[in-house]
């Protein structure tokens, strides 16, 4: 019986209307394949199918994620590993940025709110990072581009660099970079700030009221050294379970705020890959992002078991 193969062609030799090569072997009776050069059909494989009366023709072929491919995209027609690729740069430095404007800021606020709870400064620290927490980020995106960078031009509308960044110097590249990146760090970083903050207070005030702490202060120690000696070391256990996931660093993104801000980073190339229906291209973030979840909730446990003394692994 004549069959004709399709076999896929190396990318390289991929031509604009055609990326497979076509093959006419026949099926023999005894089940096997045989064609002009027998090198052409050495490792194809046969099965047969006798309840459906038919034949099975394939080439195994170990290709994909554990080989590092992604696959090709079917929009662009590009490797999408180095569709990801491209767009890492831009993923990481408002990923390493955020974690640490929020580490930076929120675990000292987070202490002096504990201390000076109740007072001025508690209250009306708690009264502003709550509105932030409530305001989403793309809608304050979408009022500090109205307000600061269209009316005002104090800010750039939109983009990572400027049209004329490979002109500037070092230092005004440093300068293009960090002026693009105000705004939207702020929209990024609005709703961490909160929970960061909330939670580094609520554990130190837990253990600032504990036993241990008022013992410590009995026996002489100073107020300043019972909690950053005694009380904080342990009120940044829970942290430390937020500390994995700086993995997730590598696919930081938003896509209402890479909208806004016209930032051509791993949000926004997600959601073009759902909207042209891109399925190798969703497929592979969907992958990257779910292998590096994993790392980090293992980081994380890692994490927890160095700073709390009553966790150790067997």
């Amino acid at each position: 019986m004549p069959v004709t193969l399709q076999e896929l062609l190396p990318r390289e030799q991929w031509t604009p209307n055609n990326a497979y090569r076509l093959i006419q072997a026949k099926v023999t009776r005894d089940g096997g394949l045989s064609a002009g050069s027998a090198k052409e059909v050495e490792n194809w494989k046969t099965r047969a199918e006798e309840e459906k009366n038919r034949v099975q023709v394939f080439r195994p072929k170990f290709d994909g994620l554990l080989q590092g491919n992604l696959g090709i995209s079917t929009r662009y027609n590009e490797s999408v590993w180095g569709m990801i690729r491209e767009r890492m740069p831009i993923s990481i430095f408002y990923g390493l940025a955020s974690f640490f404007i929020t580490y930076i800021i929120c675990i000292p606020l987070g202490i002096l709110k504990a201390i000076k709870h109740r007072t001025v400064i508690d209250n009306v620290s708690s009264i502003l990072i709550f509105v932030g927490y409530a305001v989403p980020g793309f809608v304050l995106a979408s009022v500090l581009v109205v307000y600061l960078a269209a009316r005002l031009n104090w800010f750039p509308t939109g983009g990572f660099t400027s049209d004329n960044f490979d002109s500037l110097s070092l230092g005004g590249k440093i300068w293009d970079v960090v002026h693009h990146a105000i705004l939207p760090l702020i929209c990024y970083l609005v709703g961490s700030f909160a929970f960061m903050t909330m939670l580094v207070k609520n554990n130190l005030m837990d253990n600032l009221a504990a036993d241990y702490v008022r013992t410590a202060i009995a026996k002489g120690a100073s107020f300043k050294r019972a909690v950053l000696v005694h009380a904080m070391r342990n009120s940044l256990i829970p942290l430390a379970t937020t500390l994995g996931h700086i993995v997730s660093i590598f696919v930081a993104g938003s896509v209402l705020i890479e909208m806004i801000f016209e930032i051509n980073g791993y949000g926004l190339l997600g959601y073009y890959s759902i909207v042209d229906r891109d399925y190798p291209l969703v497929m592979g973030i969907l992958v990257l992002d779910v292998l590096l979840l994993m790392v980090g909730n293992i980081l994380s446990d890692f994490f927890v078991a160095l700073t709390d003394p009553r966790i150790r692994f067997e």
